[in-house]
């Protein structure tokens, strides 16, 4: 403690770490902060540069717009006016080698309409004659966490899980549904798979009780989410600073002390608390000597690699212009693209930007395929501009492009992650000064990622000022 300030030291520069400093110095004058992050830039995932003249997201391209804690935080850093709603939302599947349609009324690939999945042409005639019987099926008892792909295999069969689900977890995690955790990526499923005997049945209920006017799902920036990294940053007058690795963290008398730089000529800073706001691989490494119990269970998060291909074409490359936000791939069609989002049609302002251009990204790699994102930078093009060809029948090369690579950077929700965070936070929980925070946690999106920083926040708040002065200065860090 310096005087009567309280100096924080938060660790780790993405959207998590930086809207941390953000709740700490908003919680009151006596906060002192500084963000430390060894890469050369700010914001982590989220990042934008101009491909053919237009700043295009490298990372995330958006945030839910349903869940508050993002656009409040976009707001209440002056970025209010950025917010810009998509043209459409309307996605689809490239199943048995033709683009579909979405089918209307699924919740992250559960079916609840069978009129419309069979519209949809997904599904083969026997994969959809397999739906149905989960209304007649007894009842699959899930007393404990399973896999995504075990419980919807038992009710609804192979192919709602290779066509539909596979390809929107891989869309969100990179991740496979026979690993990924039911809990902790489909909580309202599993919810009602504790409750109903009938899987279409609880989805059909999901569906009915989802708001009908709740707006669009998603909402972005104007300059792209990453321009949210740097307006946080500087509203919350941290001391920022880059390309700064910690080495080690280690409790002392009156708070924690943090080793940065090189072995030969180390820094020691000193800190009255300390929030980790660094994927799991490094937060197990920092807590190895004081919570082992922490470091083990974060050791046990799995991590997976991606490539973002963007290309700008000009408009008249397109036959047609696309009509729809993107379309996604099942791993089962083994095509090295598995996502493409047409930026330009889902986001009104690029358009406006360059009406000549299209814009678009290609999303590659999944937990698994290592080996495919150790292809050069022209590769990864080249499967991308084949792709285009090949299902919008584009012509000619893109005017731009950019290769973006996210090595280890989407955490796997496998089965038992809940439980395993709960442990986690118990083992953090006795160490005063120490909180956690990040995509590792709560869920990958920004809204969750800011949820996980504020409750950061305020438990720092609450060791460093017990009678809670500072929380009753700003009550956006009243815990609920």
């Amino acid at each position: 403690m310096e005087g009567n300030r309280c100096h924080v030291v938060v660790v780790g520069g993405g959207i998590a770490g930086l809207a941390a400093a953000w709740y700490l110095r908003r919680g009151g004058e006596g906060v002192r902060v500084t963000v430390l992050d060894g890469a050369r830039r700010i914001g982590g995932k989220l990042h934008a540069s101009e491909v053919a003249g237009i700043p295009v997201d490298a990372g995330a391209e958006a945030m839910l717009a349903r869940r508050p804690e993002g656009k409040d935080l976009a707001r209440m850093v002056g970025l209010g006016d950025e917010l810009r709603l998509p043209g459409t939302t309307r996605a689809g599947i490239l199943s048995r080698g033709t683009l579909r349609p979405m089918p209307g009324g699924q919740v992250m690939g559960v079916p609840s309409d069978l009129a419309a999945l069979a519209r949809s042409g997904i599904l083969s005639p026997a994969g959809l004659a397999r739906v149905p019987l989960d209304q007649i099926l007894p009842a699959t008892l899930v007393t404990t966490d399973v896999s995504v792909a075990a419980y919807i295999r038992a009710r609804m069969g192979e192919e709602v899980v290779e066509r539909l689900i596979e390809p929107m977890l891989g869309g969100v995690y990179a991740g496979r549904a026979d690993r990924l955790s039911l809990d902790a990526t489909m909580p309202g499923i599993a919810a009602a798979a504790r409750s109903e005997r009938s899987l279409l049945t609880a989805a059909r209920e999901i569906v009915a009780d989802s708001p009908k006017d709740a707006g669009p799902v998603f909402t972005t920036l104007r300059q792209g989410m990453g321009s949210l990294p740097s307006a946080v940053a500087a509203a919350s007058g941290a001391e920022i600073r880059t390309g700064v690795t910690v080495r080690e963290l280690s409790r002392t008398e009156t708070g924690w002390r943090l080793v940065t730089g090189p072995v030969p000529d180390p820094e020691i800073i000193e800190a009255d608390a300390v929030v980790l706001a660094v994927p799991a691989p490094a937060a197990s490494r920092l807590l190895a000597n004081e919570v082992p119990g922490a470091a083990a269970e974060l050791a046990r998060i799995e991590y997976a690699s991606m490539a973002i291909v963007t290309l700008a074409y000009p408009r008249e490359a397109f036959p047609k212009p696309p009509t729809g936000s993107g379309y996604l791939v099942p791993p089962v069609e083994r095509r090295p693209v598995k996502a493409a989002t047409f930026s330009s049609v889902k986001w009104p302002h690029l358009v406006e930007a360059d009406p000549d251009l299209i814009v678009l990204r290609c999303s590659l790699g999944r937990l698994g395929e290592e080996a495919l994102l150790q292809r050069e930078d022209s590769e990864l093009v080249a499967l991308a501009t084949a792709e285009m060809a090949d299902v919008m029948g584009v012509h000619g090369p893109p005017r731009d492009s950019r290769v973006t690579r996210w090595g280890g950077s989407l955490p796997q929700y496998d089965v038992g992650h809940l439980d395993r965070v709960a442990r986690i936070r118990a083992a953090v929980a006795p160490q005063p000064g120490l909180a956690v925070c990040g995509a590792a946690y709560d869920g990958l999106g920004i809204p969750a990622c800011v949820s996980t920083a504020r409750t950061a926040a305020a438990r720092i708040l609450d060791h460093l000022d017990p009678t809670g002065e500072w929380q009753r200065k700003d009550d956006l860090l009243t815990k609920g």
